[in-house]
């Protein structure tokens, strides 16, 4: 079965940073689409993509959000990050 990826949005042009964690629990789409809404609302993400195959998760961000705060919201929604 194949599963494409998922990206919420276009990354915007004032956005100067991204951070890439890779997220073992990532299996399907379902999982992608979970971890997409968790950044729905968080203040500085423009964009994220998730690449179910590598497990990789890439967050489009302002200079203000810090990794940590990328790890805590994808801990918040039941995944760990590398």
């Amino acid at each position: 079965m194949k599963v494409a990826n998922e990206t919420t949005s276009e990354p915007q042009k004032n956005d100067s940073s991204f951070t890439t964690v890779t997220a073992p629990e990532i299996v399907c789409g379902g999982c992608a689409s979970s971890i997409t809404k968790a950044f729905a609302d968080v203040k500085g993400v423009s964009a994220v993509e998730v690449d179910v195959p590598t497990k990789r998760v890439t967050v489009h961000h302002d200079e203000e959000t810090s990794r940590e705060k990328i790890v805590q919201v994808l801990d918040r929604a039941g995944y760990s990050a590398e």
